[in-house]
């Protein structure tokens, strides 16, 4: 049985606004297993953007233990968080989330710049990514060159470039036609089956949970259910 890459025990987010206290998550416990493709679904005001935050390192719980490929995260100051999500997290967001000035190659770079890599390597790895990507012609494109489909492709490769423990890909076809979308689901998925890739995958679009192997249900900042 492979080991757990994501565990969360008894996870609250509570946030004042004003007078009043929202909970966010109200004791929220889950393990992800190394290799898994998980979708966690829910409807506006679930507790899902909350938990992808947690899990990708973007904020700390209010209370509860959170360890993230080994490492405890629950207590960690900004600067701590800001490593780990750097070293362990891969972000696919809905929007692209690409700087439109530079290359894809520049994109696929930019959490490379924040280790050790020297230039060389660096442009090495981002090579290999978006060759991985199946955009090993297009290196030298800005994102208004690309299509939305090659856009998110772009991202996906910045994603990987670093070896995260986890991806976490937030609504990843939210911004694309149905075919554009289908392609960037089909490659997330072939990318977790060759490398082994822990995907997260938060949606609202039933057609893409089903293609996870496991889905969580959140509501009211429970989880409701477990497929």
């Amino acid at each position: 049985m492979s080991a757990s890459v994501v565990s969360t025990k008894q996870v609250t987010k509570v946030y004042q606004m004003g007078d009043v206290e929202v909970h966010a998550l109200r004791g929220v416990s889950m393990d992800i297993k190394q290799g898994e493709v998980l979708a966690i679904m829910g409807p506006s005001g679930s507790g899902k953007s909350t938990m992808m935050n947690i899990l990708g390192a973007l904020d700390r719980p209010t209370s509860g233990d959170y360890f993230l490929d080994g490492e405890s995260v629950a207590d960690m100051d900004d600067e701590q968080l800001a490593d780990i999500r750097n070293r362990k997290v891969g972000f696919v967001f809905q929007s692209f989330n690409l700087l439109p000035r530079s290359s894809a190659l520049n994109n696929v770079e930019l959490p490379l710049r924040y280790g050790s890599y020297k230039g060389k390597q660096r442009r090495d790895m981002a090579a290999e990514a978006l060759e991985a990507v199946g955009l090993g012609d297009r290196m030298d494109h800005r994102p208004s060159e690309l299509s939305g489909g090659q856009q998110q492709r772009v991202a996906i490769a910045r994603a990987l470039v670093n070896n995260p423990a986890i991806v976490m890909a937030d609504e990843p076809t939210g911004n694309l036609d149905t075919k554009s979308g289908d392609e960037v689901m089909e490659l997330l998925l072939e990318l977790n089956k060759e490398r082994g890739t822990t995907l997260i995958i938060i949606t609202h679009d039933s057609e893409i949970s089903e293609q996870a192997r496991r889905v969580v249900h959140i509501r009211d900042g429970l989880l409701e259910e477990q497929q």
